[in-house]
C-alpha cells in the first residue's frame, strides 16, 4: 500500500472520490495528508471528516511563485508521500517543484489532452462543436497541462449540452478514473518509456480510453 498527498483548491470532489476508493479497498493507497492553497477550500472539512491530516499553504502569503512552491514541497515532504496529486489545484507550478516529484505527480484535467488545456474546457469543447469530449489523467511535467498520458474517459458531446450538464458528465467519469490511475500506480503496473505510459498485463495495451456512455449508445 502506497502512501498520498492530495493538493486542492476548492470543493474537492475528486478528493471525495479517492478517500471513498481509499476506504473501501478499490484503490490500494492510504491519504496521509489533504493541503490546500486556499484556507477556505471546503476539501479540508471533507479530509478532515475522513479523519486525514489537513494543510494550508496560502499563496496569497508568498511575494514570489518560487516561495509558495519551496513552503508547498516542505509541507508535502512533511508527510513522506509516495505519490502527490492534484485535484482541482488550481496554481502553476514551478519546474523546479514539478523536476522535485518526477514521475510521482499525477493530475487529472477536464479535456481529452492535448486538447482544450487550460481553464474552461467545456466551455471551449461546445464552441469548437466537438462530438467527443472527456477528461485526461497523466503524469504532471514542467509544461502546462501536459506529460503522459495514463487513462482517459471520453464522453459524448449532446447536441442539447450546455457547459453544465458537459462538465457534470465529464465530472462523473474523473469520479471513476482518478483512482483507477492510482490504484495502478500503487500496484505498480504503470511504466514510463520514451514519455509514454504503459500498463502492465492483465489489462493490455498501454493507455486505456474507457467510453461507456458511447459503447451503451
Amino acid at each position: 500500500m502506497i502512501t498520498l498527498v492530495i493538493l486542492i483548491s476548492g470543493r474537492g470532489s475528486n478528493l471525495t472520490s479517492l478517500l471513498n476508493a481509499a476506504a473501501s479497498g478499490a484503490m490500494p493507497a492510504r491519504i496521509v495528508g489533504v493541503i490546500s492553497n486556499r484556507p477556505d477550500a471546503l476539501g479540508l472539512q471533507t479530509a478532515e471528516a475522513h479523519g486525514v491530516p489537513t494543510c494550508v499553504i496560502d499563496h496569497r502569503g508568498f511575494a514570489e511563485r518560487e516561495q509558495f512552491d519551496v513552503a508547498l514541497a516542505a509541507a508535502i515532504d512533511g508527510f513522506a508521500p509516495d505519490l502527490v496529486v492534484l485535484a482541482g489545484f488550481m496554481r502553476i507550478l514551478g519546474k523546479a517543484f514539478v523536476r522535485r516529484y518526477e514521475n510521482r505527480l499525477i493530475n487529472i484535467h477536464p479535456s481529452l489532452l492535448p486538447a482544450f488545456p487550460g481553464l474552461h474546457t467545456h466551455r471551449r469543447a461546445l464552441a469548437e462543436g466537438v462530438r467527443i469530449h472527456g477528461c485526461t489523467v497523466h503524469f504532471v511535467t514542467p509544461d502546462l497541462d501536459h506529460g503522459p498520458v495514463i487513462v482517459q474517459a471520453a464522453v459524448p458531446v449532446l447536441d442539447d449540452d450546455d457547459e453544465a450538464t458537459l462538465a457534470a458528465r465529464v465530472l462523473a467519469q474523473e469520479h471513476q478514473v482518478y483512482p483507477l490511475a492510482v490504484r495502478w500506480f500503487a500496484e505498480g503496473r504503470l511504466r514510463l518509456r520514451d514519455g509514454r505510459v504503459s500498463l502492465d498485463a492483465p489489462q493490455a495495451g498501454g493507455v486505456v480510453l474507457i467510453a461507456p456512455q458511447l459503447v451503451a449508445g
